[in-house]
């Protein structure tokens, strides 16, 4: 047992931006979906659940969940059936984290190599779990999917809530300066605060 690897979800409407390709938008000159896997750069495979670009410019294996349009929970199945079984911690992510630093994955990650847990996750200011920001441990994220798959007959259409229902997680706290690294781009607003946060 060992290594790291990374699933990135990259799929969804973006009905919120006029349903653009959100993962390709960029922030400070790059797109959020290359941002997100610089911060996994260690990770060994890194898989996005999505479409990318013909011209991608970052090395990534990709896939889709069947059928497509099943949401994070179908998405993270997808993802993790091209993780090796051998590898230990899967990093769960959003594609639309464009301010996620390689640090804050290591705190996930050294969070839960002391912690008997199945997952490690980001609690933000409100007190909501960022499940779409975590490490997994990646026996524990497949036994997770597997109840949520047994308890409602499938996965397709299953929220990313489903998840925290049928696992437990170690709830983390971000205590650094700088913005958080949980913070997602749902909006154009929220594009224009990650530009600013990221000069």
């Amino acid at each position: 047992m060992g290594g790291f690897a990374a699933v990135v979800l990259a799929g969804g409407a973006a009905r919120r931006m006029g349903g653009a390709d959100k993962p390709t938008l960029t922030v400070a000159g790059q797109s959020m979906l290359t941002r997100v896997l610089a911060a996994v750069h260690d990770a060994d495979p890194r898989v996005v659940v999505g479409r990318i670009p013909a011209d991608f410019p970052v090395p990534v294996h990709v896939t889709r969940e069947e059928p497509a349009g099943g949401g994070p929970v179908a998405a993270a199945s997808a993802g993790l059936a091209l993780v090796p079984a051998h590898v230990t911690f899967t990093a769960l992510l959003a594609a639309d984290l464009p301010l996620l630093t390689g640090e804050a994955v290591d705190v996930l990650r050294l969070t839960l190599e002391s912690a008997p847990m199945e997952g490690a996750v980001y609690r933000d200011t409100d007190g909501h779990l960022q499940t779409l920001c975590g490490v997994w441990r990646t026996a524990g994220l497949r036994a997770a999917l597997d109840r949520v798959a047994e308890s409602r007959g499938g996965l397709h259409g299953a929220p990313v809530r489903a998840l925290l229902e049928h696992a437990r997680v170690a709830e983390v706290s971000w205590r650094r300066p700088g913005p958080p690294p949980w913070f997602d781009c749902d909006t154009d607003d929220d594009l224009r605060t990650a530009e600013e946060w990221a000069r």
